[in-house]
């Protein structure tokens, strides 16, 4: 199940820049989020909206249905603190992902392609990563 599969809202596209984040936010403690890493993962937002639009859906919508793509023995696991992302949760259910969307999708987001550990040092080793 894989777990985040928004980034931490931040594959959503809501957040141009580190200094968008409330100053009591977590994200900028683990390597991923912190600025330079940060900054990465911006360009990759870009790409993740680039091809939202050519599909006709939000960012958030193409990184959960490209999870579900991926097999029918997985299932993403969002945030949904509000019932708004409840709603929008539901949205990649009717985005249709082709072997070529798919294919581009790879070429333009290579696996790896996130800077920093998704966790500081200590949580890591606590997962034995």
């Amino acid at each position: 199940m894989p777990y985040s599969p928004l980034g931490c809202g931040v594959l959503t596209g809501q957040y141009d820049s580190p200094d968008d984040l409330a100053r009591d936010d977590y994200r900028p403690n683990p390597p991923r989020f912190q600025r330079d890493n940060f900054q990465n993962s911006l360009g990759l937002v870009r790409e993740i909206q680039a091809i939202a639009g050519d599909k006709g859906c939000t960012p958030a919508h193409l990184a959960l249905a490209w999870v579900l793509a991926q097999g029918d023995d997985r299932v993403p696991i969002p945030g949904t603190k509000r019932r708004k992302y409840l709603e929008d949760n539901v949205g990649p259910l009717t985005v249709e992902l082709t072997e070529r969307d798919l294919a581009c999708s790879a070429q333009s987001l290579p696996a790896g392609a996130a800077v920093g550990e998704r966790y500081a040092p200590p949580q890591m080793k606590a997962l034995n990563l």
